[in-house]
C-alpha cells in the first residue's frame, strides 16, 4: 500500500472511531495484529488495514464508513417541500398583516367604530386560535399533508368572502374563515418542516417559515399601500388578494409527500424510507431512519396508551417542562406587543401625528420591509448563535424599543396644544368634549375630535368639538363640519391624533422594535416548539403552544384600542415594555440550548428542575 493511501485510510480511521465510540476502537486495534504480516509494511499501514479489514465486517461500521465516503449534500427537494410549506406561513403573514392598511380604508367606508375595528383585527385571530387547538388532533389523526390542504382550501374561501362582501358581518364572516385557515397553517407548517429536515439546518429551514411570515406582511403593506389610491373598494383587493398563493400551494402540495416521522408512526415504514431517501439523497438514511423507529418505540412503551396525550405530557415531567416553556414563548411573544405593532403599524402612525391615509400605509410598509429583512437576519443567526442566546438578545432590544416608543408618545403628550376656543353646541346637547383644556385629552375621547388653524408650526384657534356619527373625517357641527369647506378656509381637522413635531418618534420607536423583535422573538417562539417535544406529544404540544399564541394574540389585539383609550398611548407601551422585560426573566431561566441536537436527543435537556434549564445553555 503506498504512503498516499496508507494516511488516506488513517485520516478516514480515525474519523470512524469518533463515530463508533471508544468500546469499538478497542475492537478495531486489537484485531490489528492479526492482519499485520504482509511484506515490509509499517507498523502503522497494519494497523490501518486490518482495521478497516474489521470495518468491513461490521455492520454499524460499513455504514459509516460509506457516509464517510459520500459527500454530505442536503437535496433540493428538501428546500422545495419547505417552501410550498412555508406558503402557509406566508399566508398567515398577508391575512393578518393586510388589515393594518385596510382598516384606514374600512373604517372611513362602513363607518366603523373602535370595537368593531377590534373585532375585524382579534376575530381572525380567535379564530385561530381555536383552530391550532382542533389541529393538534387532525395532525395525530390525519397526518401533516391533509392539513396543510386544508388550510389552503380555508385561505380561499376565506378570500373570495372577504373580496365579495357587502356589509361588515360578512366582512367578520370573512375574516374567521380565514382565521381557521391561519390557525391551521401556523401549528401544521413548523412541524412539518422540522420533520424533514435534515438536523444540521432544521433551524434555518423551520425560521424559514417565519421569514414567509414576514414576508406576507410585507407583500401585505406594499399591496394596501398600491390599491389605496382607488377612490372605493380598495380593501376589496387587498383582502382577496390572498387567494393567489393559497391556490398555488393546495396544487403543489398534490404532489408533496407525507412527514416521514408521522408515517413510521403510523406503521408505514417502506413508505417512510423511501421519502426519507428522497429528503436526505446520497446520504444513508439507516442510522436516522433506526433512530426515529426506536424513539417511537421507547416512548410507546414508556407512556403506554392510558389517558389522553395532553395528560400524559403533563404527568410526564420532561415534557410537562417542555410544554411550560414552549408555551412561555409564545404567550411573551404576544405581550410584548408585536400583533399590536402589525395589526395596527398605520393606527399608531396617525396616533402619533401623522394626518394622511396613504402616508401612514406606506410608513408602515415600511416598518413591514425591516421586519422582513432582520427576519433574514435570524435565519443566518439561528445556527451561529443559537436559539437561547438569540431569544434573549432579542427581548433585551424590544424592551428598550418599547420604551423609546412610549417615550415617543409621552413626549407628545407633554407637547400637546391647548384647546383655546369652546363653541357653544347649536343643540345645546351636553358634550363630554367641552371639559378638555388640552388636545391630549381630547384625542383620548373616541367622541371628540380637534379643529384648528396652523400659524406656520404652531396650532391656533384650535377647539376640542363632537365628531361627526357618519363619518370620522369630520366634525358634528361647527367649522370643521363641512369637509370641502373648511378646507377651503385653512383649517385643518384631527381626530384620533394630536398635531406634533415629535410624530418622527413613533416610527423610530417602530423601526427599533422590530429590528430586535425580528431576528429572534419572532422566529424562536415557533422554532423551538417543533423541536423540544418528542415525537408523541410533538402534534399536541405544537398545538397547546400555537393556541396559547393565539390566545394572546387575541387578547392584545381586542383589548389595544382600548388600552390606548383609558392607558393612554404611551401608558400601553410601557405595559408592553413590562411584559417583555417579564420574558427576559423567564426565557434566562427556564431555556436550555437546543442548536445541533437531534430532535430525539432534545427530551434529556427538560430532565433538570425547570429553573436549571438555562444553566444547559452555557450562556
Amino acid at each position: 500500500m503506498s504512503r498516499k493511501a496508507s494516511d488516506s485510510v488513517e485520516y478516514t480511521l480515525r474519523s470512524l472511531s469518533n463515530l463508533m465510540g471508544e468500546k469499538r476502537r478497542r475492537q478495531a486495534d486489537g484485531s490489528a495484529g492479526s492482519g499485520a504480516a504482509a511484506g515490509e509494511r509499517s507498523l502503522v499501514t497494519a494497523e490501518s488495514c486490518s482495521s478497516l479489514n474489521s470495518a468491513v465486517s461490521g455492520g454499524d461500521l460499513e455504514r459509516a464508513a460509506r457516509r464517510q465516503f459520500q459527500q454530505d449534500e442536503t437535496p433540493g427537494f428538501v428546500y422545495v417541500v419547505s417552501v410550498f410549506s412555508a406558503l402557509g406561513g406566508f399566508l398567515f403573514g398577508y391575512d393578518t398583516g393586510v388589515v393594518s392598511g385596510a382598516l384606514l380604508l374600512l373604517k372611513r367606508e362602513l363607518n366603523l367604530d373602535a370595537l368593531w375595528q377590534e373585532l375585524l383585527v382579534s376575530s381572525t385571530v380567535g379564530a385561530a386560535a381555536l383552530a391550532a387547538l382542533a389541529g393538534g388532533v387532525l395532525n395525530g389523526l390525519c397526518g401533516r399533508r391533509p392539513c396543510i390542504l386544508l388550510a389552503s382550501c380555508l385561505f380561499t374561501a376565506g378570500a373570495a368572502v372577504l373580496a365579495a362582501a357587502r356589509d361588515k358581518e360578512t366582512l367578520l364572516g370573512g375574516r374567521v374563515v380565514v382565521g381557521l385557515g391561519v390557525g391551521v397553517a401556523s401549528m401544521t407548517v413548523p412541524v412539518y418542516i422540522a420533520e424533514v429536515a435534515p438536523p444540521h439546518l432544521r433551524g434555518r429551514l423551520v425560521t424559514i417559515n417565519t421569514l414567509f411570515i414576514t414576508g406576507g406582511q410585507f407583500f401585505a403593506s406594499v399591496i394596501d399601500g398600491a390599491f389605496s389610491y382607488l377612490a372605493k373598494d380598495g380593501w376589496r383587493y387587498m383582502l382577496g388578494l390572498s387567494a393567489v398563493p393559497a391556490v398555488i400551494q393546495f396544487f403543489g402540495f398534490l404532489f408533496l409527500p407525507e412527514s416521514p416521522r408521522w408515517l413510521i408512526q403510523k406503521g408505514q415504514t417502506q413508505r417512510a424510507r423511501r421519502i426519507l431517501s428522497q429528503m436526505r439523497g446520497n446520504q444513508a438514511i439507516d442510522e436516522e431512519y433506526d433512530s426515529i423507529k426506536n424513539s417511537i418505540e421507547e416512548e410507546e412503551k414508556e407512556v403506554g396508551a392510558a389517558g389522553p396525550v395532553i395528560c400524559r405530557m403533563l404527568t410526564y415531567p420532561p415534557t410537562r417542562r417542555a410544554l411550560i416553556v414552549g408555551c412561555g414563548l409564545q404567550m411573551f411573544q404576544q405581550l410584548s406587543g408585536i400583533n399590536t405593532v402589525m395589526y395596527y403599524s398605520a393606527t399608531i402612525l396617525q396616533m402619533s401625528g401623522v394626518e394622511d391615509d396613504r402616508l401612514a400605509i406606506w410608513l408602515a410598509a415600511l416598518t413591514a420591509f425591516i421586519n422582513f429583512i432582520f427576519t433574514l437576519v435570524g435565519v443566518w443567526l439561528v445556527e451561529r448563535m443559537g436559539r437561547r442566546k438569540l431569544t434573549l438578545g432579542s427581548l433585551t432590544g424590544t424592551a428598550v424599543a418599547l420604551l423609546i416608543l412610549a417615550l415617543g408618545f409621552l413626549l407628545s403628550a407633554q407637547v400637546s396644544p391647548r384647546i383655546t376656543l369652546n363653541p357653544s353646541d347649536p343643540s345645546h346637547q351636553n358634550s363630554t368634549c367641552t371639559k378638555y383644556s388640552y388636545c391630549n385629552g381630547c384625542m383620548l375621547d373616541p367622541d371628540c375630535g380637534i379643529c384648528y388653524r396652523l400659524n406656520k408650526s404652531s396650532v391656533v384657534e384650535s377647539s376640542c368639538v363632537p365628531v361627526d356619527k357618519d363619518s370620522t373625517t369630520k366634525a358634528a357641527w361647527g367649522r370643521c363640519s363641512n369637509e370641502t369647506a373648511f378646507k377651503k378656509e385653512g383649517l385643518f381637522w384631527a381626530y384620533n391624533f394630536c398635531p406634533t413635531p415629535y410624530s418622527w418618534t413613533a416610527l423610530l420607536g417602530l423601526v427599533l422594535y422590530l429590528v430586535f423583535f425580528a431576528p429572534g422573538m419572532g422566529p424562536m417562539p415557533w422554532t423551538l416548539n417543533s423541536e423540544i417535544y418528542p415525537l408523541w406529544a410533538r402534534s399536541t404540544g405544537n398545538a397547546c403552544s400555537s393556541g396559547v399564541n393565539w390566545v394572546f394574540n387575541v387578547l392584545v389585539s381586542l383589548t389595544f384600542l382600548h388600552i390606548a383609550e383609558y392607558l393612554t398611548y404611551y401608558g400601553a407601551f410601557f405595559l408592553y415594555a413590562g411584559f417583555a422585560a417579564l420574558g427576559l426573566v423567564f426565557v434566562y431561566g427556564c431555556l436550555p440550548e437546543t442548536k445541533g441536537k437531534k430532535l430525539e436527543e432534545i427530551e434529556s435537556l427538560f430532565e433538570n428542575r425547570l429553573c436549571r434549564c438555562g444553566s444547559a445553555g452555557g450562556f
